[in-house]
């Protein structure tokens, strides 16, 4: 079975039952996510070995996180425990013109606090295949940019395949270091790059000509987006791969999803799915990276299915409630084949 590591951290999510805002909320409802912990349980559903590699504090609300995780197949085996406090995020959900929020109480987290050293790759990567971060770790401290760059170089000297998801997020980088400081020497390390129609402008000022993101109406070009790849690949050599997904926004209910996937000589387009009734879009680019790794492991010599795949496991993660995208290789490639009818299956 094909190991794959993810390293990151996951948070305590409480959200407002149905579209209440913060306001008028009298209760929260309490799962658990996070951006790499999300891709394992995707991969974890598919049949893969996933393991997730985090630091928590040893409480009642991290043993809560763990067995949540091994619900759904996940392996915790190198979990380090440190710290005072699970990252915790606040949720309220948007609805037509309003836009969903994000609040975040994460400061001081057992991860933010993690430094190089406290985790043994060498043992870590025993086995594995491939490993994925994402550009919001290296946001949370020094400490926490300086071991995911440990464990890229240790992945890389293992001839580990290395991806990341590069999802910047302005709100986190506030320990006196910006994203287009710290993340090069981050990327330079990763075979498969992965970001939407912003992140390559926000950290590498990388962007296709003529895009506004606030006026897609549902129309995103994705030709457009070639440029972007062979400019981030002429940036990062060791990039075998560039994928942009892409979103257009008719409003906070109703979305158009695709990607596209450049090899360095073909640009590959994803179909486009109209997402007309959105249940969380929470997690959803975590279930593109969790399909995508699954479709470049399981069709290797097959770009354009493995990126299809990404798309329609994607699609399908907007239409369940929580972090975690909870489905099956057969839903999804049912999907792929035109079967979107959402006919009772008995």
């Amino acid at each position: 079975m094909k190991k794959v590591v993810t390293f990151g951290e996951i948070m305590l999510r409480l959200a407002t039952p149905g579209y209440l805002r913060f306001s008028q909320a009298k209760e929260f409802t309490a799962t658990f996510g996070g951006g790499e912990a999300n891709v394992a349980v995707s991969l974890a559903n598919y049949g893969l070995n996933a393991e997730f590699v985090t630091r928590l504090p040893k409480n009642d609300i991290a043993e809560s996180c763990i067995m949540d995780l091994h619900k759904y197949g996940v392996k915790t085996d190198n979990i380090v425990r440190g710290g005072d406090r699970v990252g915790i995020y606040f949720l309220e959900t948007g609805a037509v013109a309003r836009a969903s929020k994000v609040v975040y109480d994460r400061a001081n987290s057992a991860i933010a606090e993690i430094q190089p050293g406290m985790i043994n790759w060498e043992e870590v990567f025993q086995g594995a295949e491939w490993f994925h971060w994402t550009g919001i770790t290296p946001a949370l401290s020094q400490g926490a940019a300086d071991a995911c760059l440990e464990a890229i170089k240790v992945a890389n000297k293992m001839g580990i395949t290395v991806s990341t998801d590069l999802n910047y997020r302005k709100n986190l980088w506030k320990y006196g270091k910006s994203a287009s400081e710290v993340m090069p020497a981050l990327v330079e390390g990763c075979d498969v790059i992965i970001g939407n129609e912003e992140d390559a402008e926000k950290v590498f000022g990388i962007k296709p000509e003529g895009f506004d993101v606030t006026q897609t109406s549902g129309e995103v070009n994705a030709a457009e987006f070639e440029s972007v790849c062979t400019q981030m690949m002429k940036k990062f050599p060791r990039a075998k791969k560039v994928i942009v997904t892409l979103r257009g926004s008719i409003n906070a209910n109703h979305n158009t999803w695709g990607g596209v996937l450049y090899n360095g000589s073909t640009l590959y387009q994803s179909p486009r799915y109209d997402i007309t009734h959105i249940v969380d879009r929470v997690g959803g680019g975590d279930s593109f990276m969790g399909g995508l790794i699954y479709g470049l492991i399981t069709y290797p010599q097959d770009d354009q299915k493995a990126l299809n795949f990404a798309v329609a496991a994607s699609c399908l993660k907007h239409t369940i409630y929580g972090d975690f995208n909870l489905v099956t290789v057969a839903e999804v490639e049912n999907l792929m084949k035109g079967d979107g009818s959402g006919r009772v299956s008995r």
